[in-house]
């Protein structure tokens, strides 16, 4: 049975259409956004500073890591080790 003199299939290929296209700009606005500010943002993964804070020693960002358990003993140790701080 036709639907609206056989129009009925174009319609949905038409949702389909718009919904690809809607999809399309999201996509390109999520890829220019990450380009504009380079890619960072709150769970990018970076060691982020508030303003008016002192910039974190790389020592400091080292302990955080060993403390949560990011890094093993052996780890921790020679990161120290190359950052000068580790026994000789």
């Amino acid at each position: 049975m036709m639907w609206n003199n056989g129009m009925g299939s174009g319609m949905g290929w038409m949702w389909i259409f718009w919904l690809l296209v809607i999809l399309g700009t999201v996509v390109v606005t999520v890829v220019l956004a990450k380009a504009f500010t380079g890619g960072r943002g709150q769970s990018g993964g970076h060691e982020h500073v508030k303003t008016g804070e002192r910039p974190r020693q790389p020592r400091e960002i080292l302990d955080e890591r060993y403390a949560r358990g990011e890094l093993t003993t052996e780890e921790y140790r020679e990161r120290l080790h190359t950052l000068g701080e580790g026994r000789q």
